[in-house]
């Protein structure tokens, strides 16, 4: 057996390692994590990323990289949907077609790199920027397509027997199809060949430029499938479908053990990274710990298995000619890896204890109450959000008084696809409740009825669902109610008269349509001379919004008032008008008062629209008590909520209020 060999085998030892580690851990940290379901539910969260992971092994090992892998397939995920619903094409045939698109994706990479002689790097990074630019362009930033016959959301939502996912069936069969092609044939040992030396390949015989090409179509192809799985999973398909996907799975691919550097590496080794990194982020989810811990601990792992890489390259190099060519990885290099991925295992151990203790202290006061207490699981949009870190100050203040055990998770930036992997973590935990500020309606209403039907009551806060994906909406203020107050105020500083802009932050945000369409009907009917010049998207980023707020000044001079509908909106557009020295522009919208105050005594800022945060956190957390508890139900036309009182129940939808108008009069007496 070949160092190199013996190496690879050393590290997938040290990896099983690593996940009976994580897997003891979560056995007594994480609920639920140590069952049948949980596990089919870890492989139907690696299908997508793991198929990439796959398909990037071998690139890796020719001294490659693909960072299109992503991109396409945000791609292939719109071309499939665009086929289906504008050209009325088959499920299959729109399939086949976003598959052949992912073949000339690759085929342009392959292209490019091999007769073009440009580096890997270079290339895919144009294409990264290419593929997503062209899926933007298909969709305008803002069309998702979803209504998919049930037969094919099936493969990505469905279990075989009640028990097995579909797609993993097309998993294993991945693996094993390129570990074949790696371990058992001409091909596969040319690819470590050429990883070694092209050159010396070259000289040896094989053909590099064909070698290489294939393994930069197959990725095209491997893109594609997975966009056709993600579709499937999540019932949409949109542009920015698969984003991210290429970092997580190049960390997968040196977690097990592929050299950077090309000539090393094996699928049993991507397969062991993907599941550290899967197992390791459901586990922390099921143990009620924040999900950033997973990027820490991966990133930590990651940086010291390159770096051991890196010295086992050095070492073979130094020792060449004594070893005569011979590749063997010493005791020593394989103890430390070892001592650090098991250092970062015990991280985790400590992470548990520490992180749970908290929030326990938190959340909850110590009683003598032996009544079970209600696990609530409250997601909002993003957590670095201020607006959403108000809502949470009311969140711990209603579970502390209620004794509800308050989980507070979700993305970190808006995607849809990681709400549905927290919600998909909490029906394997089996919270009593679920509570989600919905970032897009469709992605998520097919795993919160998943929810439902496991006994789980669901509530929407902020952002609705369908309805017959939840029980109740917590609704800050009507749709309408808010549109009209917007809208209103766009009209009292333009005296009746003149032109405005819309900041807001996705332009696929369902509550923020829904106050855009109310917006337009208010001036339709009520405010004639005022007119909606253009709607500008920012990403929930102040930083983008101060830069679209700058191009709305210099291609429309004649807008006079900026609407900013989301949290940062607001500020930032303030801060751009402010730097135009334009005291003719004036700013309003929806955000919080602290964000604003400065730009509200200055001028920049007229007035803000918004309700209490810290109430809407308080009702939220106070109605999925009292569902929990069974106190709530349809038909109910109050709810005591504490230190709100009664609060009307209107329906489905339990409401906090109308908006309050924040200006330079009364905006120092709010803090938050």
């Amino acid at each position: 057996m070949s160092g190199a060999r013996k190496g690879a085998l050393s590290h997938e030892r040290v990896l099983v390692c690593l996940l009976l580690a994580e897997i003891a851990i979560f056995s007594f940290a994480g609920r639920n994590f140590l069952t049948r379901a949980n596990a089919f539910e870890v492989v139907r969260l690696s299908v997508e990323l793991g198929l990439l992971a796959l398909a990037l092994t071998p690139v890796i090992i020719t001294a490659g990289i693909d960072l299109s892998v992503g991109s396409m397939m945000g791609l292939a995920a719109v071309l499939f949907g665009k086929l289906w619903r504008y050209f009325g094409c088959p499920v299959e045939l729109a399939a086949a077609a976003a598959l052949l698109a992912g073949l000339a994706g690759g085929a342009l990479n392959a292209l490019l790199i091999t007769r073009g002689r440009i580096s890997p790097l270079i290339v895919t990074l144009g294409s990264y920027s290419l593929f997503r630019g062209l899926a933007e362009a298909m969709t305008g930033g803002v069309d998702n397509f979803t209504g998919f016959p049930s037969g094919f959301l099936y493969l990505g939502q469905g279990y075989l027997g009640g028990v097995v996912p579909p797609q993993a069936l097309l998993f294993a069969a991945a693996i094993i199809g390129y570990d074949l092609l790696l371990r058992r044939t001409v091909i596969g040992r040319a690819l470590y060949a050429i990883g070694f030396s092209a050159d010396g390949a070259r000289y040896a015989g094989i053909p590099v430029g064909r070698r290489v090409s294939l393994v930069y179509l197959l990725c095209g192809v491997a893109s594609a499938l997975a966009a056709i799985l993600y579709v499937a999973h999540l019932g949409q398909a949109k542009a920015d479908a698969g984003a991210g996907y290429e970092l997580a799975a190049i960390t997968a691919v040196v977690l097990g053990g592929t050299s950077i550097f090309g000539g090393r590496g094996s699928i049993l080794g991507t397969t062991l990274g993907l599941a550290a990194i899967v197992v390791l982020q459901n586990g922390l989810r099921l143990a009620a710990l924040p999900a950033e811990l997973t990027g820490i601990l991966t990133g930590a792992l990651l940086i010291a298995t390159v770096s051991a890489d890196r010295i086992f390259l050095q070492r073979i190099a130094s020792q060449a000619p004594a070893q005569e060519g011979k590749l063997e990885m010493k005791n020593s290099q394989v103890a430390v890896l070892s001592a650090v991925i098991l250092a970062g295992a015990f991280i985790v151990a400590g992470s548990n204890w520490w992180l749970m203790r908290s929030l326990r202290n938190g959340f909850a006061p110590p009683t003598a109450s032996t009544a079970r207490r209600i696990t609530v699981g409250m997601m909002p949009k993003a957590k670095g959000d201020p607006y959403f870190v108000s809502c949470l100050k009311g969140a711990a203040e209603a579970a502390h008084e209620l004794n509800v055990d308050l989980i507070w998770d979700g993305p970190t930036e808006l995607d849809p696809a990681k709400q549905n992997e927290v919600v998909e973590g909490w029906i394997t935990r089996r919270v009593d409740v679920i509570a989600v500020s919905v970032e897009n309606q469709a992605a998520i209403s097919t795993v919160l009825r998943k929810a439902r039907e496991r006994g789980i009551h669901v509530i929407t806060w902020d952002a609705d669902s369908t309805p017959d994906a939840r029980d109740f909406l917590i609704n800050q203020g009507t749709a309408q109610d808010i549109g009209y107050a917007l809208a209103d105020e766009a009209a009292r500083i333009l005296k009746g008269s003149g032109e405005f802009a819309i900041i807001t932050a996705s332009l696929s945000a369902a509550n923020q349509n829904e106050w855009i369409r109310f917006i337009k009907q208010r001036i339709a009917e009520k405010h004639p001379s005022v007119r909606l010049k253009t709607i500008r998207p920012s990403d929930g980023d102040r930083d983008r919004a101060f830069a679209e707020t700058q191009t709305v000044l210099k291609v429309d001079p004649n807008v006079k008032v900026i609407m900013g509908i989301a949290t940062p909106a607001v500020p930032g557009a303030a801060e751009a008008v402010r730097q135009s020295g334009r005291t003719d522009v004036k700013v309003t919208g929806l955000s919080l008062p602290n964000m604003c105050k400065p730009y509200v005594h200055s001028g920049a800022i007229e007035s803000i629209v918004l309700w209490n945060t810290i109430d809407l956190g308080y009702l939220t957390v106070y109605t999925a008590d009292a569902l929990g508890r069974g106190a709530l139900k349809r038909g109910e036309k109050t709810l005591q909520a504490g230190r709100l009182g009664p609060v009307e129940v209107r329906g489905d939808q339990v409401l906090l209020g109308a908006p309050f108008i924040f200006n330079k009069d009364n905006i120092d007496r709010f803090d938050f």
